[in-house]
Protein backbone atom coordinates (compact mmCIF):
# COMPACT_ATOMS: atom_id res chain seq x y z
CA UNK A 1 0.00 0.00 0.00
CA UNK A 2 2.61 2.19 0.97
CA UNK A 3 4.44 1.56 -2.86
CA UNK A 4 1.20 2.84 -4.53
CA UNK A 5 1.20 6.14 -2.67
CA UNK A 6 4.49 6.46 -3.41
CA UNK A 7 4.38 6.57 -7.18
CA UNK A 8 4.42 9.93 -8.55
CA UNK A 9 1.65 11.26 -10.79
CA UNK A 10 3.29 10.30 -13.96
CA UNK A 11 3.97 6.94 -12.97
CA UNK A 12 0.19 6.09 -11.68
CA UNK A 13 -1.26 7.78 -14.73
CA UNK A 14 0.70 5.82 -17.04
CA UNK A 15 0.48 2.69 -15.08
CA UNK A 16 -3.30 3.06 -15.41
CA UNK A 17 -2.95 3.50 -19.26
CA UNK A 18 -0.69 0.56 -19.47
CA UNK A 19 -3.40 -1.56 -17.63
CA UNK A 20 -6.66 -0.30 -19.41
CA UNK A 21 -5.33 0.33 -22.95
CA UNK A 22 -1.56 -2.03 -24.16
CA UNK A 23 -3.73 -4.56 -25.76
CA UNK A 24 -6.38 -2.31 -27.56
CA UNK A 25 -3.19 0.08 -28.79
CA UNK A 26 -1.16 -2.59 -29.73
CA UNK A 27 -3.61 -4.34 -32.28
CA UNK A 28 -3.55 -0.68 -33.13
CA UNK A 29 -0.14 -0.74 -34.04
CA UNK A 30 -0.18 -4.17 -35.57
CA UNK A 31 -2.79 -3.31 -37.69
CA UNK A 32 -1.17 -0.32 -39.15
CA UNK A 33 2.54 -2.07 -39.72
CA UNK A 34 2.19 -5.65 -39.51
CA UNK A 35 4.41 -7.04 -37.28
CA UNK A 36 3.38 -7.66 -33.28
CA UNK A 37 7.33 -6.55 -32.34
CA UNK A 38 7.48 -3.55 -33.82
CA UNK A 39 3.71 -2.80 -32.75
CA UNK A 40 4.76 -3.75 -29.23
CA UNK A 41 7.80 -1.31 -29.38
CA UNK A 42 5.61 1.47 -30.53
CA UNK A 43 3.53 1.45 -27.99
CA UNK A 44 5.75 1.20 -25.06
CA UNK A 45 7.63 4.02 -26.98
CA UNK A 46 4.54 5.79 -27.13
CA UNK A 47 3.90 4.99 -23.30
CA UNK A 48 7.19 6.37 -22.40
CA UNK A 49 6.76 9.47 -24.12
CA UNK A 50 3.44 10.48 -22.32
CA UNK A 51 5.61 9.66 -19.07
CA UNK A 52 7.94 12.25 -19.74
CA UNK A 53 5.63 14.63 -21.07
CA UNK A 54 2.69 14.12 -18.18
CA UNK A 55 3.56 17.40 -16.40
CA UNK A 56 2.90 19.16 -19.20
CA UNK A 57 -0.36 17.86 -20.26
CA UNK A 58 -2.95 20.27 -20.32
CA UNK A 59 -5.75 17.31 -19.19
CA UNK A 60 -4.42 14.35 -18.08
CA UNK A 61 -7.36 12.31 -19.33
CA UNK A 62 -6.52 13.51 -22.53
CA UNK A 63 -3.35 11.28 -22.23
CA UNK A 64 -5.26 8.32 -24.17
CA UNK A 65 -5.85 10.51 -27.16
CA UNK A 66 -1.96 11.48 -26.93
CA UNK A 67 -0.69 7.98 -27.27
CA UNK A 68 -3.66 6.91 -29.65
CA UNK A 69 -1.69 9.78 -31.90
CA UNK A 70 1.79 9.34 -31.06
CA UNK A 71 0.84 5.01 -32.03
CA UNK A 72 -0.33 6.48 -35.22
CA UNK A 73 2.59 8.68 -35.71
CA UNK A 74 5.18 6.04 -35.05
CA UNK A 75 3.36 3.70 -37.26
CA UNK A 76 3.74 6.15 -40.41
CA UNK A 77 7.35 6.33 -39.48
CA UNK A 78 7.87 3.08 -39.78
CA UNK A 79 6.10 2.60 -42.46
CA UNK A 80 7.61 4.92 -44.51
CA UNK A 81 11.07 3.31 -43.01
CA UNK A 82 9.85 0.06 -44.18
CA UNK A 83 9.48 1.77 -47.93
CA UNK A 84 12.69 3.31 -48.26
CA UNK A 85 14.36 -0.59 -47.34
CA UNK A 86 12.30 -2.08 -49.40
CA UNK A 87 13.31 0.30 -52.08
CA UNK A 88 17.24 -0.28 -51.88
CA UNK A 89 16.67 -3.68 -51.18
CA UNK A 90 14.94 -3.91 -54.87
CA UNK A 91 17.65 -0.95 -56.20
CA UNK A 92 21.08 -2.97 -54.80
CA UNK A 93 19.13 -6.40 -54.91
CA UNK A 94 20.07 -7.05 -51.40
CA UNK A 95 18.90 -10.16 -49.63
CA UNK A 96 15.08 -10.26 -49.22
CA UNK A 97 15.34 -11.94 -45.19
CA UNK A 98 13.15 -8.34 -44.05
CA UNK A 99 10.36 -9.71 -46.43
CA UNK A 100 10.08 -13.23 -46.05
CA UNK A 101 10.03 -12.80 -42.22
CA UNK A 102 7.44 -10.39 -42.40
CA UNK A 103 5.37 -12.70 -44.67
CA UNK A 104 5.86 -15.50 -41.60
CA UNK A 105 4.41 -13.31 -38.88
CA UNK A 106 1.37 -12.55 -41.24
CA UNK A 107 0.84 -16.26 -42.31
CA UNK A 108 0.09 -16.51 -38.23
CA UNK A 109 -2.91 -13.76 -38.84
CA UNK A 110 -6.60 -15.44 -38.33
CA UNK A 111 -7.67 -12.79 -41.18
CA UNK A 112 -5.13 -12.85 -43.66
CA UNK A 113 -7.63 -11.89 -46.11
CA UNK A 114 -8.90 -8.56 -44.23
CA UNK A 115 -5.13 -7.60 -43.45
CA UNK A 116 -4.46 -8.06 -47.24
CA UNK A 117 -7.69 -6.14 -48.07
CA UNK A 118 -7.06 -3.16 -45.54
CA UNK A 119 -3.51 -2.68 -47.36
CA UNK A 120 -5.22 -2.02 -50.43
CA UNK A 121 -7.10 1.15 -49.02
CA UNK A 122 -5.52 4.61 -48.65
CA UNK A 123 -3.50 5.53 -45.39
CA UNK A 124 -6.84 7.47 -44.05
CA UNK A 125 -8.77 4.88 -45.38
CA UNK A 126 -6.93 2.08 -43.41
CA UNK A 127 -6.44 4.46 -40.21
CA UNK A 128 -9.97 5.33 -39.92
CA UNK A 129 -11.65 2.16 -40.30
CA UNK A 130 -8.52 0.55 -37.90
CA UNK A 131 -9.50 3.42 -35.39
CA UNK A 132 -13.44 3.02 -36.12
CA UNK A 133 -14.15 -1.22 -35.99
CA UNK A 134 -10.92 -2.33 -34.22
CA UNK A 135 -10.10 0.45 -31.96
CA UNK A 136 -14.21 1.17 -31.26
CA UNK A 137 -13.08 5.29 -31.68
CA UNK A 138 -15.93 7.69 -32.02
CA UNK A 139 -16.10 10.06 -35.03
CA UNK A 140 -15.01 12.89 -33.01
CA UNK A 141 -12.13 10.47 -31.34
CA UNK A 142 -10.88 9.73 -35.23
CA UNK A 143 -11.25 12.93 -35.72
CA UNK A 144 -8.86 14.01 -33.02
CA UNK A 145 -6.23 11.88 -33.04
CA UNK A 146 -5.74 12.14 -37.11
CA UNK A 147 -5.98 15.73 -36.92
CA UNK A 148 -8.64 15.54 -39.50
CA UNK A 149 -12.76 16.84 -39.47
CA UNK A 150 -15.35 14.24 -38.36
CA UNK A 151 -16.40 15.16 -42.25
CA UNK A 152 -13.42 13.60 -43.64
CA UNK A 153 -13.47 10.65 -40.78
CA UNK A 154 -17.30 9.47 -42.56
CA UNK A 155 -15.70 10.09 -45.61
CA UNK A 156 -12.80 7.88 -45.59
CA UNK A 157 -15.01 5.51 -43.86
CA UNK A 158 -17.69 4.96 -46.36
CA UNK A 159 -15.38 5.15 -49.12
CA UNK A 160 -13.21 2.60 -47.00
CA UNK A 161 -16.15 0.43 -46.31
CA UNK A 162 -17.25 0.38 -50.14
CA UNK A 163 -13.33 -0.74 -51.00
CA UNK A 164 -12.90 -3.29 -48.38
CA UNK A 165 -16.62 -4.52 -49.73
CA UNK A 166 -14.98 -4.84 -53.31
CA UNK A 167 -11.86 -6.38 -52.77
CA UNK A 168 -13.31 -9.13 -50.00
CA UNK A 169 -16.29 -10.08 -52.48
CA UNK A 170 -13.51 -10.66 -55.13
CA UNK A 171 -11.56 -12.94 -52.73
CA UNK A 172 -15.20 -14.89 -52.15
CA UNK A 173 -14.15 -14.17 -48.30
CA UNK A 174 -16.83 -11.55 -47.55
CA UNK A 175 -19.52 -13.91 -46.43
CA UNK A 176 -16.86 -15.07 -43.85
CA UNK A 177 -15.20 -12.12 -42.82
CA UNK A 178 -17.87 -9.50 -42.92
CA UNK A 179 -17.43 -5.36 -42.03
CA UNK A 180 -20.62 -3.84 -41.37
CA UNK A 181 -20.51 -0.05 -40.88
CA UNK A 182 -22.08 1.36 -37.49
CA UNK A 183 -24.50 3.98 -39.98
CA UNK A 184 -26.61 0.85 -41.02
CA UNK A 185 -24.70 1.20 -44.66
Amino acid sequence: MSAARSLSPADAGVSDLYAAHWHGLVRLAYLMVGDTTLAEDIVQDALVAVHQRWGRLRDSHAALGYVRRTVINSARSALRHRGVVERYVQRTGADEATESAEHLALEHVQHEEMLAALSQLSDKQREVLILRYYSGLSEAEIADTLDISRGAVKTHAHRGLGRLRTLLASTGTQGRTTVKDRDGE
